[in-house]
Parts: C-alpha cells; structure tokens; sequence
C-alpha cells in the first residue's frame, strides 16, 4: 500500500483515477489488490492464477475483469468456479472472459519460447484481451481531465 500512496501523492496522478493490471503472477497479485480492499477504481488480471476471495472479502471496492485462456492447464476448472462463487458471494463487480483455444500466457510474444506443454502465445488473442482491457479501463476510470 506505501507504493500506492506515493504514487497516489504524484504530480499529474489523480487518486480517483488508478487502475492495476496484472499477467500471470501480477494477475493473482492484483486480484489480491481488490480483495484486500486497496483504493484502485480496479484491476485485470490477463491470464492469472485465480484465487477465489475469501468469505471476509466483502469489502472489495474495485471493479475486476478476468482474461483467461480456456485451455490454460494451470487454472483449474473448480479453481473457475471457487472465484466466480467467492466473487458472487461478496457483491463484487466482476466480469471474466473465457477465449477458446488460449493458453496460459497467450498475451506474452516470448511464452513459446520456454518450451513449456500449456503455454503458448497467441496473437490474435492478445489483441482481443488487450482491447477488452482498454474498453474496461476507459469504461471504469472515465475519460482524463485536464
């Protein structure tokens, strides 16, 4: 939270207006953020590990948006249906979307480099998922003042 407060204190920033986007680790991380209550206006985790909330986590301020590959071995289906019941549970504004054939990584130019099974980047996809990030920020933080 120190590093939010700092950025929140920084010429030009708007505290009202803070988002966070995390992929893989920095995906769960920032669903972390939300559930913790951190004052973000909200989070996208692009192909994350997916945490279900805790039944404490009602007080998630932060709207969520999920990008997750269907054919990612290393979520798995219940782990899908623990977040999307713990999300329901505490009142969250969520929205996740599911693309057909994508891998864990999908979003990353270098993922097919590590040789890995599940892993695999995909262009097309990226650019969905990145278009669905930028409508969701747009929609979520308004347009910039000043």
């Amino acid at each position: 939270e120190a590093a939010l407060e700092a950025l929140m204190k920084q010429d030009g920033v708007d505290p009202n207006r803070i988002a966070a986007v995390g992929y893989c680790f920095g995906g769960t991380t920032v669903l972390e953020m939300a559930y913790s209550g951190v004052p973000v206006r909200g989070v996208v985790s692009v192909h994350g590990g997916l945490t279900a909330p805790r039944p404490d986590d009602t007080h998630i301020r932060s709207a969520v948006l999920v990008l997750h590959g269907a054919s990612d071995p290393f979520v798995k289906p219940e782990e899908i249906r623990a977040f999307q019941s713990g999300m329901e549970q505490a009142g969250a504004a969520w929205e996740m979307i599911i693309y057909g054939g994508a891998q864990h990584g999908f979003s990353n130019p270098g993922a097919d480099a590590h040789g890995m099974d599940g892993l695999r980047y995909d262009a097309a996809t990226a650019e969905r998922a990145w278009q669905a990030t930028t409508d969701f920020l747009a929609r979520i933080l308004g347009a910039p003042r000043g």
